[in-house]
């Protein structure tokens, strides 16, 4: 299940941020299809969030064929995003973890790290997406 944080100090609205952390969360594989969302009350007590914020987050998952709502039972992961390897995601993930150690050890913030991933990511634009793997399914993915 996914841990919704809201950094209150951002300028991206509430439900935008939970929007991004379940679409970000189907990529990198730490939900899946027929995973159940935490329920809207949980939301807005972990997040001190206003009820109508979580159900906007949750009616764009919705809208965008990620997820389901199910009367009385709850919100679930109905789609998908990305399409890697679960292995190569997890090495990845370790080799980032210690890249953002030794970053942190230099001095750099956040918004640092985020200008530096920004900057490389947009300097070479016929590297930012490969071709599909053979035999790897897409999700639908609609606009966060």
């Amino acid at each position: 299940m996914i841990n919704f944080h809201v950094d209150r100090s951002s300028s991206v609205p509430a439900y935008a941020q939970l929007v991004r952390q379940v679409r970000e969360a189907l990529r990198i594989g730490t939900l899946r299809p027929g995973d159940q969302l935490p329920t809207v009350r949980s939301v807005v007590t972990s997040c001190t969030v206003n009820p109508t914020t979580v159900l906007k987050a949750y009616r764009e998952l919705e809208l965008s064929g990620l997820v389901e709502a199910r009367q009385g039972a709850g919100t679930f992961v109905t789609g998908t995003l990305g399409g890697a390897d679960p292995h190569v995601m997890a090495r990845l993930r370790g080799s980032l973890a210690r890249w953002l150690d030794q970053a942190r050890e230099a001095g750099l913030e956040d918004e640092d790290v985020q200008a530096l991933l920004a900057s490389v990511i947009g300097e070479n634009p016929t590297r930012r997406t490969a071709p599909p793997a053979p035999g790897v399914g897409h999700g639908k993915e609609g606009a966060a």
